[in-house]
């Protein structure tokens, strides 16, 4: 017995609908390959999930097949979303075409070309640009002026304290020796090591009567 006719209508239920749809995209991609190798055709398939997941198939160039579809049905391929992007990546890219060639003037390449006109433009940039980096330059020098200055003052301060830290350690060290030398005068007296008598040069004369 065959199958029974299924009835085309969206899946509700999500679990059967994505086991249906690998199933049936598993299916049209093979058909695709088939078709392709059996009679030489060209086929393209491109298949979105609903999670958009994309799967697709190509015998040959994809761009090929759209140039071919273009040819065949006279149909844009682009609306105008696209082709508003297509006119901005022209427009960027001719921006930046003229910022190099603005670019190599300044550095006096492929100037041969300019006018007087455009020469004193060119001239009246380089100019303020000269003066823009100037100022930049003595903005740095002061800074650097002001920077050096105050490492200076800080050194001096540190300078400063370096001394009466050594000028305070030496008055510590002295009052130390002072009071050392004034306990041992309190505990000790000084007596000299030796009696010295003196003896008379001359024999006493009374002594001989």
């Amino acid at each position: 017995m065959g199958r029974g006719k299924i009835e085309i209508k969206r899946i509700e239920n999500s679990s059967n609908r994505q086991v249906t749809y690998s199933k049936r995209r598993n299916g049209i991609l093979k058909k695709a390959k088939e078709i392709s190798v059996l009679c030489d055709a060209r086929v393209s398939v491109i298949i979105f999930a609903t999670s958009g997941k994309m799967h697709e198939f190509s015998s040959t160039s994809l761009v090929d097949i759209l140039d071919q579809y273009h040819k065949l049905t006279g149909r844009r391929l682009w609306d105008a979303k696209h082709e508003n992007l297509d006119n901005e990546i022209n427009r960027v890219k001719k921006d930046n075409d003229n910022m190099q060639i603005e670019l190599r003037h300044l550095k006096g390449e492929d100037i041969s070309s300019l006018n007087y006109r455009e020469l004193m433009i060119l001239e009246d940039g380089l100019e303020n640009g000269l003066t823009s980096i100037r100022d930049k330059q003595n903005e740095f020098m002061r800074m650097m002026r002001k920077k050096t200055q105050g490492m200076e003052e800080e050194q001096e301060q540190l300078n400063c304290q370096l001394r009466q830290l050594e000028i305070a350690s030496m008055n510590r060290n002295m009052g130390e020796i002072g009071e050392v030398f004034e306990q041992t005068r309190g505990n000790h007296e000084y007596q000299m090591p030796f009696a010295f008598r003196v003896q008379p040069m001359q024999p006493n004369l009374q002594e001989r009567f």
